[in-house]
């Protein structure tokens, strides 16, 4: 699964030049889903089961080279549900990692920033972020968002 193809990963780095520490962690970070995880397919089934449709993975502004996990194009409202690794949560993102601690520590400040920057970009836009961590009851997820896109039709 992952990512769709109209957005495939070229190969650009072989192995020998990889930031990663082996090549089975290589292939662990690549087979690493980008979308259908178990937490945003759990919020999508809920929000669909409210009679709310969206669309999935896609760029909620033409000229933003970033993608939301859930777009309500008309409501203006983009979900992203975030790894808590990947992003940094308070809770489960801190575990400090063995082998190249200061990549990863970098790589979530990155991510962060990236982040901020693109709730800050839709802002601008006239648009809702609504970011929650993967961690989070999908119950409680699904209420909120779809409160939030009732809230703006």
């Amino acid at each position: 699964m992952g990512r769709p193809a109209s957005s495939a990963r070229t190969p650009g780095v072989d192995e020998s030049s990889s930031w990663a520490s082996s090549p089975a962690v290589r292939g662990r970070m690549q087979r690493q889903r980008t979308r259908d995880t178990a937490p945003e397919l759990a919020v999508r089934r809920l929000l669909h089961s409210a009679g709310l449709r969206y669309r999935v993975d896609v760029a909620p502004l033409p000229n933003l080279r970033r993608r939301a996990d859930i777009v309500f194009r008309p409501t203006r409202v983009a979900v992203f549900v975030d790894g808590c690794f990947w992003h940094g949560c308070p809770i489960h993102g801190s575990r400090a990692t063995t082998v190249n601690p200061e990549y990863w520590h970098d790589k979530v400040r990155r991510n962060q920033h990236r982040d901020a920057d693109t709730d800050t970009r839709l802002a601008e836009a006239g648009w809702v972020s609504v970011r929650v961590w993967e961690h989070q009851d999908p119950i409680t997820v699904a209420a909120w968002v779809e409160a939030t896109v009732r809230a703006r039709r």
